[in-house]
């Protein structure tokens, strides 16, 4: 079943059934969980969400004449979403990023976990939070803030991860074309790893109008985290003043992504940490040709910053093929492998420490 375009007037509800999955829970017995499309909207701005993978589907907004476009990356139907491979427009997790070697101890006791990258994991392995059914906990898509969340229970020993953990996902429609999305996840038994990302592939041309390579970022981190070959962080925090990796002011994605292997997958340490739920910018993207503005604010210490290097031949929306330097992702989070760098911030999430991770998506239009 395709998805609709969104009208720039419809608030009703998009709830689509489109199939039913069996999926164990802690005990191995079956319960089946549905999949739906959700719609918000408020004002100019659109979104479209699933419950797989607690997803962003779709994003649409005007440009400088008023004319909407779809701004992130996505596919035609949810079938497609669960043969994804490039996690794209889901929520990762129980830890996003990589582990190196697929292993930490913590406690005195090592934990192996299911490598999905090599001898690493990435997003949380094979089986991530983006790769399973979300319950919907509370939908409403109607008055000043519309909002959906979603929740999954992530059972101990899931990819190899210790004790259970209860994950929320909320998405509300705030103030003036803002997104704000809020993580928290609460560890029920026993202490563990928990770091959560957004994984939407933005192009605020339009997911069909080609690469970003002529969009202008800044990102408001002087220090990044350098990776070996496997892009596992060696441990050291690097300056990122002469190297391409300086965004401290607005520059074109392409004006030295040519100096890189193959594009930008690397971690920033945002400048002035934020605590508890206190926010601070993280990044700003601007697409001179539409006019579009994404402003980006976060409480995390992280953000990933990632030029769609992998993406090859993906059949997206529409037909459009999605090429590499489609899009680029902007994923705040914790430092990657932090549980095995003690000089990282720390991702242990105890029953008396739940994890909360906020960020607010503000667009606007400069002409």
């Amino acid at each position: 079943m395709l998805l609709s375009k969104m009208s720039n007037t419809s608030v009703l509800l998009c709830f689509i059934v489109l199939a039913a999955f069996a999926i164990a829970n802690a005990s191995g017995s079956e319960s089946k969980e549905r999949i739906g499309v959700y719609a918000l909207k408020k004002g100019d701005l659109s979104v479209k969400f699933t419950n797989w993978g607690a997803t962003i589907i779709s994003l649409v907004l005007p440009d400088k004449n008023g004319k909407l476009a779809d701004v992130v990356l996505g596919y035609d139907s949810v079938k497609e979403y669960t043969n994804d491979t490039s996690y794209i427009g889901s929520v990762v997790g129980r830890v996003a990023n990589r582990i190196g070697g697929a292993q930490f101890t913590l406690n005195g006791t090592h934990y192996k976990l299911v490598a999905n990258e090599g001898k690493n994991i990435l997003h949380g392995g094979k089986k991530g939070f983006s790769d399973v059914v979300w319950k919907v906990r509370k939908y409403k898509n109607e008055g000043h803030s519309p909002s959906i969340a979603f929740t999954y229970h992530s059972a101990d020993g899931e990819q190899g991860f210790p004790g259970d953990v209860l994950a929320t996902v909320s998405y509300t429609l705030t103030g003036d074309n803002q997104l704000s999305i809020k993580m928290k996840a609460k560890a029920l038994n026993k202490p563990t790893p928990v770091s959560l990302a957004q994984h939407t592939y933005w192009n605020l041309g339009g997911h069909n109008s080609g690469d970003v390579l002529s969009q202008d970022v800044t990102i408001f981190a002087s220090h990044y985290t350098p990776v070996d070959s496997h892009l596992i962080p060696t441990g050291k925090i690097a300056s990122v003043k002469g190297t391409p990796y300086d965004f401290l002011k607005p520059d074109a994605v392409g004006s030295r992504i040519n100096k890189l292997t193959s594009g930008y997958d690397i971690n920033y340490c945002l400048d002035s940490s934020g605590v508890g739920n206190k926010l601070r910018p993280a990044a700003v993207v601007h697409d001179k040709k539409s006019g579009r503005v994404l402003e980006l604010s976060t409480n995390a210490p992280g953000l990933q910053f990632y030029t769609s290097n992998s993406l090859k031949d993906v059949k997206g929306k529409g037909g459009f093929v999605y090429e590499p330097h489609a899009a680029l992702c902007l994923e705040t989070q914790g430092f990657p492998d932090s549980v095995n760098h003690p000089n990282f911030p720390s991702t242990i999430v105890t029953p008396k420490k739940p994890y909360k991770h906020f960020m607010l998506f503000k667009f606007s239009i400069k002409a």
